[in-house]
């Protein structure tokens, strides 16, 4: 068993080790295909299907509690049969099934049933896929292999993107609204990516076993897990509690004036940045404490959100959204490589699955908070009430960073 993770772990491509290599491609092709359909979802239930925010706010917060739930219970079962490469494929699998069926949306309540159909994909695969990165990586490289993960999956969407504009630039160039017919011919183009990931994880993905696995050890609870960690998952949960869905950002950027065609060419933008920053994130997070390096990105966070909240220009919107993807390139990779310095390797599939369950629990809230903030008081109160909380659960990480690990 030792030599088998031993070989795994020298495997590599481009110096990237072997299951981060494929799953940044097959989060490249996810995400290719998530980015023409969900980033678009907001605006089509808007303008097509005339939904309220605080509607968009319960189906964002439904889809990211679901995946939740399964999170935890997947990374528990992961770690509890000692195998993840079929969980993986099965969370995937049901994603690329469930997503073409946007194309015959015509409710708010039908796009809320694929929404959990594709969030229960997503809730099955996460920790698993996680653990299997994690556990066939070098400690001193988990911080470059997270980073290429996450690099890969902006990528996928700046493509998608480029598509996507050339399709609307081609079809409806001046338009302010998104149209039905716009949304579905995205939606054709956003099928077949997904299941040519799906072959990818079949065919290349490469399942590990870790050494000394007793199933008697692995608790679906915080029991056995030390101090510092469970700090950590405080701290992401408090931070996420004010991360609202970005679909509020794409509907304050059509707010401002911003065309259908020019958000989707900010998105790009967007997640050009995010790419560029978060493979060297990644890298310097192996050589740095990698909790001044979320810490920074929680601040980026927090001046964007504040920052529309205020902003009453449309160049002010995308020049602030733009910078948003800094904050994804400094902490998303970042996050889950500490959660595998934290952990012991028999634990790291449940530990991420209570850390992807920490931020999808608050998600709920977080997205329905915001939807009734929106409609309620202000489009601009969620953005001030997000930056509030990034502020203070800055402070509570800062003290998590020189805190013994017991």
């Amino acid at each position: 068993m030792k030599n088998e993770k031993n070989n795994l772990e020298e495997k590599k491509i481009l110096g990237i080790p072997w299951n981060a290599f494929i799953f940044g491609f097959v989060s490249f092709l996810n995400d290719f295909s998530s980015e023409l359909t969900i980033r678009a979802l907001p605006l089509f239930l808007k303008n097509v299907l005339n939904a309220k925010t605080s509607v968009i706010g319960l189906i964002e917060g439904v889809a990211d509690s679901t995946a939740t739930i399964l999170k935890i219970f997947s990374g528990y079962l992961s770690d509890k049969l000692n195998q993840r490469k079929w969980l993986v494929t099965i969370g995937y699998g049901l994603s690329a099934l469930s997503k073409p069926l946007l194309y015959f949306a015509n409710s708010w309540v039908f796009v809320l049933v694929i929404r959990f159909l594709d969030r229960v994909g997503k809730g099955i695969r996460t920790s698993p896929r996680d653990a299997l990165i994690a556990n066939t990586t070098r400690k001193e490289e988990l911080g470059k292999a997270f980073g290429f993960n996450r690099a890969m999956d902006p990528a996928g969407a700046i493509l998608a993107l480029i598509v996507g504009s050339f399709i609307i630039y081609h079809t409806s160039k001046n338009t302010l609204k998104l149209t039905e017919h716009l949304f579905q011919i995205l939606v054709l183009v956003s099928i077949f990516p997904v299941f040519i990931a799906l072959f990818l994880i079949i065919a290349f993905a490469v399942d590990s076993k870790t050494q000394n696995h007793s199933a008697a050890k692995v608790n679906l609870s915080l029991k056995g897990f030390d101090r510092k960690f469970k700090l950590y998952l405080l701290t992401i949960s408090i931070f996420t509690l004010g991360n609202s869905s970005d679909a509020f950002l794409i509907l304050q950027a059509q707010n401002r004036g911003l065309t259908v065609l020019e958000i989707f060419l900010m998105l790009a933008a967007f997640n050009l940045i995010t790419t560029l920053s978060a493979y060297p994130a990644g890298i310097l997070s192996d050589r740095i404490k990698r909790q001044y390096l979320i810490v920074m990105g929680w601040i980026v966070y927090a001046l964007i959100y504040l920052g529309f909240g205020l902003a009453t220009k449309t160049y002010q919107i995308v020049a602030l959204y733009i910078l948003y993807g800094l904050y994804y390139g400094l902490t998303e990779g970042v996050e889950k490589a500490l959660v595998a310095d934290l952990v012991p390797p028999e634990k790291r599939g449940t530990a991420y699955g209570l850390y992807n369950g920490a931020v999808g629990i608050f998600a709920f809230p977080a997205s329905l908070v915001a939807g009734l903030l929106w409609q309620y008081i202000s489009p601009s109160s969620p953005f001030i009430f997000g930056a509030i909380l990034a502020i203070f659960a800055s402070m509570m990480l800062l003290k998590v960073v020189n805190m013994k690990q017991e």
